[in-house]
């Protein structure tokens, strides 16, 4: 968005007797990316943009359009019209990612390479001395309100402790920032979203665990394990889509509609190892925390099995899939889907609002502490 500022491609344009302030022509947007090579060709550039409209990033000057025309029609960024979605997981981003700068920038950083159960991770700290540091730098009032803080940014996937065994404490566990925000990202790795080689040959790659050593195994996405209890089967990639629906065509450029051909087979057994109450998962002081996950859907649907009712938990989950790549596990527990309370419902109702909700899914999911 800055660089088509700098370069005048978004400016004040005028069409049918009005002027529309910081817009952009798709047409000249779309040779602009061929010429400073963050796309190969028209087709991608065109893809790449309609990620954009996707994600509320961009929009049609008059909402008028919802894809994105490699026309002469004017777009604009949702930042230059006041318009961009300043959500709750939006607002933690930006403060986790301004807290992350200020630290790297600064002598005798607090985040250090540590190394754990002989795994090294980057960018981590100790919770005590992040607790220290947020107080000192008048980031929070004092030591609970900084607790609170590091509790939000942990639950929105900003940090997580390196073994992903612990919610936030004032104590000398060792966390670890999940982002390497100063990572230089081009725009076409927003088509890499659905690509497990990509993700998982990326060590910075905001969609995957961070590990020096990654060769060493037991990363904690690796959620469906080959066992006797699941049967894993080509279509849990597909889960919201197919396994769930028993759509046939997995592939939608819009909000896919609800046909019922046969299902995909897998094993109806439980993953749990008992059941569990609504009231018990909300009790004070029970062993469960909440995270909130961003689950950004690809051509085949979301990556995860959903099951059970009141409350709903996690049955499988894509290892190369964009639940797992969220952080989306087994045996975890649904309380919202896109900002509804869904602890009261069943699988086939949450099924139903997942598919007939936005391709970007945020869930509220509960997790036993181990």
């Amino acid at each position: 968005r800055l660089r088509l500022h700098d370069g005048k491609l978004v400016k004040d344009r005028r069409h049918h007797l009005r002027t529309y302030p910081n817009c952009f022509v798709a047409k000249e947007l779309t040779a602009w990316l061929i010429d400073h090579k963050e796309a190969p060709d028209r087709e991608t550039g065109i893809r790449l943009m309609q990620k954009l409209m996707d994600h509320y990033i961009i929009h049609h000057v008059c909402d008028e359009h919802s894809d994105y025309k490699d026309t002469k029609l004017l777009y604009r960024f949702r930042k230059d019209d006041g318009t961009f979605p300043l959500s709750k997981e939006v607002k933690v981003f930006m403060r986790g990612q301004s807290l992350y700068e200020k630290l790297v920038s600064v002598e005798e950083s607090i985040l250090k390479v540590r190394e754990e159960n002989s795994v090294k991770y980057q960018r981590t700290f100790l919770g005590c001395e992040m607790i220290d540091w947020l107080v000192q730098e008048g980031e929070v009032e004092n030591r609970q309100e900084a607790v609170e803080l590091g509790r939000m940014l942990l639950e929105h996937g900003i940090i997580q402790h390196v073994s992903n065994r612990h919610h936030f404490f004032d104590s000398d566990l060792v966390y670890q920032f999940w982002i390497n925000f100063r990572r230089r990202r081009r725009l076409t790795e927003l088509l890499n979203e659905s690509s497990s080689r990509a993700l998982s040959e990326s060590p910075d790659s905001p969609f995957c665990l961070r590990k020096l050593n990654p060769d060493l195994g037991n990363t904690t996405f690796l959620s469906v394990q080959t066992n006797k209890e699941i049967k894993i089967v080509s279509a849990v990639r597909r889960s919201s889509i197919t396994s769930l629906t028993g759509i046939s065509n997995p592939y939608f450029s819009t909000t896919p509609t609800l046909v019922f051909p046969p299902v995909a087979k897998c094993n109806p057994k439980s993953v749990l190892k008992r059941p569990v109450t609504n009231e018990e998962l909300l009790s004070p002081g029970a062993p469960y925390i909440k995270k909130t996950l961003t689950i950004v859907g690809d051509a085949v649907g979301w990556g995860f099995v959903v099951r059970g009712g009141r409350p709903c938990h996690i049955q499988a989950v894509d290892p190369g899939g964009p639940a797992a790549a969220a952080g989306m596990k087994v045996c975890q527990f649904v309380f919202s889907v896109n900002g509804l309370y869904v602890l009261h419902l069943d699988y086939q109702t949450i099924s139903s609002l997942i598919m007939t909700g936005p391709r970007t899914l945020v869930m509220e999911i509960m997790e036993a502490v181990e």
